[in-house]
C-alpha cells in the first residue's frame, strides 16, 4: 500500500519538478563552492608563495650588497627573534653542505637530509617536501648566490591548509540546512505552480459529471498558465452554448417535425384506406412530397447554420458589385411586393464592391425581404439602401410592417424561434437565425431596431477588405 502510493507520488509532475527545482539549487550551491574554495584556494596559494619569495629577495639583496656576513647575521637574528608564523631559512655551500640552518620547532618531523643528498636544478626554483603523515608540506623557494652558495627559504602550508579545511566545514554545517532548505522550498514551488493545473482537472472532472457552468478559477498572474486558463474557460463556455444551442435545436426540430410528420402520416393511411382513387392517391404523394421537401429544407438550413457558427461553412469569396447583387434580390421580389400591394423602393451606388460569397448573401439579403413583404401589410412601404461608412459597408432594410416587440427582440436569432405574431404566417423559424449565420461567417454583424406596428430596420455592417 505505501509502496504504490510511493510510485504514484513519484510519477507526478509535482514531485518532478520539486526534484528538479531542489536539484538545480543544490548543484548550483555545490558550483558556487567550488568557484569559491578555487578562488580562495588560488589567492592563498599566491599570496603564501609571494611572502616566500619576498623573504628570499630580501635575504638574496643583502647578501649581494653587504656580503656573506650581513647574511649570516641576518639569519641568526631571524632565529632569535622568532615569529608566530616562521621561515624555514638553509644556506649551503657550492657543495650543499649546510652552513647555516633555521628550522622552528614546529617542523622536526620534516626529513630534511634530502635537501643534503642531491644538490637542487638550477632550471627549478621550488621544492616541495611532505610531512612524515603528508598531512602538510614545507614549500621551499631556493636561489644560486654569488660564489655558488645556495639559499633555501621555505614555509609550511599549514595555515593554508587549515584555512581550506575552515571553509570546507563552514560549508558543510552550511549545506544540510540549504539542502533541506531548497528542497521544501522546491516542493512548495512546484505545489504553488501547479495549483492551475489542479483546478483545471478538478474543472474537468465537475464537467464530465455533467456541471457544463463549471470553470477554472484564474490566478490572474498574466503567465503562460493563466492564458491556458482564460482559453481553457473560453472553451467550455463555447461548448456549453453549443451544447445548450443543440438540446434547443433538437427539442425545437423534435416539435416541429411532429406536425407534418403527423401529417404524413395520416395522409399515407388516407391513401392506403381509399379505393384506388387515381386522384386520391395523387393528391396524397404530392402532399407527402410538399411536406418531406419542408422538412428536407429544415434540416440543411440547420446544417448550414451549424456550419457558419462553428467556422465551417465555405465560402467563395470574390469581389462583388453590390448594387448588382441587390438589384437581382429586388428583381426577384418586386414581383411579391407588387402582388400585395407594397411600395418597394432601393438606393444602392454603382461601383461599390465587397469581397463576400454572392450566392451565401444573396440568400441572407433575400431571408431579410422575405420577412418584410410578409409582415408588412398591404399598402406598406419597404426600403433597402446601401452605402459605405468608413471601412465599413452597410446595408439597411427598412419596412412598416407590424415590428416586434421588445421583449422578442434578443431571441428572434435563435433557431426555430417564432414570435406570436408570426406563428399564423408559413416558415420554419430559421430565416433570421441564418442570416445572423452567413454575416457573421462574413466577420460582419447584423442589427435591428423595431417597435410594434411601426416596423422594422435591419442593418447589415459587412467589413470593406483593400
Amino acid at each position: 500500500m505505501f509502496s504504490r502510493s510511493l510510485r504514484q507520488i513519484r510519477r507526478t509532475i509535482g514531485f518532478r519538478l520539486a526534484l528538479l527545482y531542489s536539484s538545480i539549487i543544490i548543484l548550483s550551491m555545490f558550483f558556487l563552492f567550488a568557484f569559491t574554495y578555487f578562488l580562495l584556494s588560488s589567492s592563498l596559494r599566491k599570496q603564501h608563495e609571494k611572502t616566500i619569495e619576498l623573504k628570499l629577495g630580501e635575504l638574496s639583496t643583502l647578501y649581494q650588497a653587504s656580503g656573506m656576513d650581513s647574511l649570516r647575521r641576518e639569519i641568526l637574528v631571524e632565529k632569535k627573534f622568532e615569529k608566530k608564523a616562521p621561515f624555514f631559512i638553509r644556506l649551503a655551500s657550492p657543495q650543499n653542505q649546510t652552513m647555516l640552518l633555521i628550522l622552528p620547532y614546529q617542523w622536526v618531523d620534516f626529513n630534511l637530509k634530502q635537501l643534503e643528498r642531491v644538490k637542487p636544478p638550477e632550471d627549478k626554483r621550488w621544492i616541495r617536501m611532505p610531512l612524515k603523515d603528508d598531512r602538510y608540506q614545507l614549500e621551499i623557494r631556493y636561489v644560486f648566490l654569488t660564489g655558488g652558495y645556495l639559499l633555501q627559504v621555505g614555509r609550511s602550508n599549514e595555515d593554508l591548509k587549515k584555512t581550506l579545511m575552515t571553509f570546507r566545514g563552514i560549508f558543510t554545517l552550511a549545506i544540510v540546512p540549504l539542502v533541506i532548505l531548497s528542497v521544501f522550498g522546491g516542493a512548495f514551488a512546484s505545489f504553488r505552480a501547479l495549483r492551475p493545473l489542479r483546478h483545471l482537472i478538478h474543472t474537468i472532472r465537475a464537467v464530465d459529471s455533467g456541471k457544463m457552468d463549471a470553470r477554472v478559477l484564474s490566478p490572474g498572474t498574466g503567465d503562460e498558465l493563466d492564458e491556458l486558463i482564460r482559453l481553457f474557460n473560453e472553451m467550455l463556455t463555447r461548448i456549453e452554448f453549443l451544447i445548450n444551442g443543440m438540446r434547443g435545436t433538437l427539442d425545437n426540430v423534435a416539435h416541429d417535425l411532429r406536425t407534418p410528420m403527423t401529417r404524413l402520416r395520416g395522409i399515407a393511411e388516407l391513401a392506403l384506406e381509399s379505393e384506388k382513387d387515381m386522384d386520391t392517391l395523387r393528391d396524397a404523394l404530392a402532399v407527402c412530397l410538399e411536406e418531406s421537401e419542408r422538412i428536407l429544407t429544415m434540416l440543411n438550413t440547420l446544417m448550414d447554420i451549424s456550419e457558419a457558427e462553428t467556422g465551417m461553412m465555405r465560402l467563395d469569396l470574390g469581389s462583388v458589385d453590390i448594387g448588382t447583387l441587390i438589384g437581382k434580390v429586388v428583381d426577384i421580389y418586386g414581383y411579391l411586393a407588387e402582388e400585395k400591394g407594397l411600395d418597394l423602393y432601393s438606393n444602392v451606388p454603382n461601383d461599390l464592391h465587397v469581397t463576400v460569397d454572392s450566392a451565401r448573401m444573396s440568400q441572407a439579403l433575400a431571408n431579410l425581404m422575405d420577412n418584410a413583404i410578409k409582415y408588412t401589410p398591404s399598402g406598406g412601404r419597404i426600403e433597402l439602401e446601401a452605402y459605405q461608412k468608413q471601412k465599413h459597408l452597410v446595408i439597411t432594410i427598412k419596412d412598416t410592417g407590424i415590428g416586434i416587440p421588445e421583449e422578442e427582440i434578443p431571441r428572434i436569432w435563435a433557431r426555430l424561434y417564432r414570435g406570436d405574431q408570426s406563428r399564423h404566417q408559413r416558415g420554419l423559424g430559421l430565416g433570421l437565425s441564418l442570416v445572423k449565420a452567413i454575416i457573421s461567417a462574413h466577420k460582419g454583424r447584423v442589427d435591428v431596431f423595431s417597435e410594434p406596428d411601426k416596423g422594422s430596420t435591419f442593418i447589415i455592417h459587412l467589413p470593406l477588405i483593400d
